[in-house]
C-alpha cells in the first residue's frame, strides 16, 4: 500500500510538526496509536485515533464499491468485467451454491462461463444483511443472496466474498455461495 504523510497539531502548536507524522498505514496507526497512549500524548491519541477511524471507513466504502461491481457483472452476464474484478492468482477460489471450490484464476473464469451458459440476462438479484469488514489489505463481505433467472424462482444462497488490496486496487479472491432453503 502506498504511504503518505500526516501532520498531527499538537495542543498548544497551530504548526504542524514533522516529528508528529503518521503514516497512513493502519499497523503503523495502531503502533503509534499505542505509543501515544502510553506517553499520556491524549490530543495525539485522539487525533491518531480518528485518523485510523477513517482509513477503516474508506477501505469498507471501497471493499463495498467492489462487491458492487462484481453483483453488476454477475447480474449483467459481463464475463470481461468479472475476469477485471477477480485477483489473477493461483490461490483464488469460487464455491458456487451445491459445488466443489474452483482454485485458480483461470479455472474460476472458466466456472463463470460454464454457469452462465444456462442464463439468460439480466438476472434479478437482491442482496440483504450486508456486511462489510475491512483492515489493512483485506477485507470481506457477508450476505444474503437472492436470484432469479428469467422463468425461474428465487434462489437464496448465504455468501461470503473475500477481497485483497493489490496495488492500491480491490480484487475478489474468494467468492464462496452456500444454498439456503426459502
Amino acid at each position: 500500500m502506498g504511504r503518505f504523510r500526516l501532520g498531527v497539531k499538537s495542543e498548544d502548536s497551530e504548526s504542524i510538526l514533522s516529528s508528529d507524522n503518521i503514516a497512513l498505514d493502519e499497523q503503523t496507526l495502531e503502533e503509534e496509536l499505542q505509543h501515544a497512549i502510553a506517553e499520556e500524548n491524549h490530543a495525539k491519541a485522539a487525533e491518531i485515533r480518528d485518523t485510523l477511524k477513517n482509513l477503516q471507513k474508506d477501505s469498507k466504502t471501497t471493499v463495498c464499491g467492489a462487491n458492487s461491481r462484481f453483483y453488476e457483472s454477475f447480474r449483467t452476464g459481463d464475463l470481461a468485467a468479472m475476469q477485471a474484478l477477480w485477483a489473477k492468482r493461483d490461490g483464488v477460489c469460487c464455491v458456487h451454491p451445491g459445488l466443489r471450490g474452483i482454485s485458480g484464476y483461470d479455472d474460476v473464469i472458466e466456472s463463470w462461463n460454464f454457469v452462465w451458459a444456462n442464463y439468460e440476462f439480466p438476472l434479478e438479484i437482491k442482496l440483504e444483511d450486508i456486511k462489510v469488514h475491512a483492515r489493512g489489505d483485506m477485507g470481506y463481505v457477508t450476505c444474503m443472496e437472492f436470484v432469479k433467472t428469467k422463468g425461474g424462482r428465487w434462489g437464496g444462497q448465504f455468501v461470503t466474498n473475500v477481497f485483497e488490496k493489490i496495488d492500491g486496487q480491490w480484487f475478489i479472491c474468494v467468492h464462496h455461495a452456500s444454498p439456503v432453503d426459502l
